[in-house]
């Protein structure tokens, strides 16, 4: 019994110790294995390195995509999406976003949408009119300025932080003053200054005023033409380089 005992004693040690060697020559071709592992792999410079998360200008929805005027000046922060068409001459500053996503916006011949204002447009409007958003010519729309399903006719002034709700209307010639609210289904007659929350009738405008209306537009399209030049394939910082060659004496 007791050479029994001692027999399955140097059988059990003897087990233990190759299970032992084993692990050890195991774990040293590990770390052979990962000190001759073969070099990343780096990626080709003429690969293209594409970023999704940075801010997309035009958003296409569906079927529908923003249209923008060869000589229309939309910033380069601007957002675009869906059914939006941006006429001749017009300009978008920036920060300013137009949401077509659920009807039509039209943003019409030399008027202009200033900085950080939003743009949209509503299914259905609850005041039975169109739902559609409808700028026409020569508005000048002020920065940080709200516009939802509303219909601004030619010649007007939209001062900054306004908003204008589902079915308001602004008739040709008219001025709504900074800061006011005009309210669903509200309706600005021709030639009158509006102001206050809610947009209040203030006074009839002189035939001066209303002659001021388009020159502020046209001016502002005339500005933008300047920022236009910017975003040409090589801007205008040629010029410089020009400048700085002939103070140089170096021939062009």
């Amino acid at each position: 019994m007791t050479s029994l005992a001692r027999l399955t004693r140097k059988t059990l040690t003897a087990t233990n110790y190759h299970h032992l060697l084993r692990r050890t020559f195991a774990t040293e071709s590990a770390a052979a294995k990962t000190t001759t592992a073969s070099p990343p792999i780096t990626p080709s410079p003429d690969r293209v390195k594409w970023d999704y998360r940075g801010q997309r200008q035009i958003i296409p929805l569906g079927q529908w995509l923003p249209k923008i005027a060869v000589d229309a000046y939309v910033a380069p922060n601007v957002v675009l999406a869906g059914q939006v068409n941006v006429l001749d001459g017009s300009s978008v500053w920036n920060g300013a976003v137009l949401r077509g996503d659920l009807n039509k916006i039209t943003l019409g011949f030399c008027s202009n949408i200033q900085e950080k204002s939003v743009v949209h447009a509503a299914w259905s409007s609850p005041t039975g009119l169109p739902a559609e958003t409808m700028i026409e010519r020569f508005v000048t729309v002020g920065a940080y300025c709200l516009l939802r399903s509303c219909t601004i006719e030619p010649e007007c002034i939209i001062g900054q932080h306004s908003i204008l709700m589902e079915g308001s209307l602004v008739e040709t010639h008219s001025i709504l003053e900074a800061g006011s609210v005009l309210p669903p289904g509200r309706r600005i007659p021709t030639g009158e200054l509006w102001a206050g929350n809610p947009a209040r009738f203030v006074r009839k405008l002189t035939h001066e005023e209303t002659l001021e209306i388009p020159k502020l537009a046209v001016a502002i399209n005339d500005l933008s033409k300047e920022y236009f030049n910017e975003y040409l394939p090589y801007s205008t910082i040629y010029l410089e380089v020009e400048k700085m060659m002939k103070s140089h004496g170096i021939s062009i």
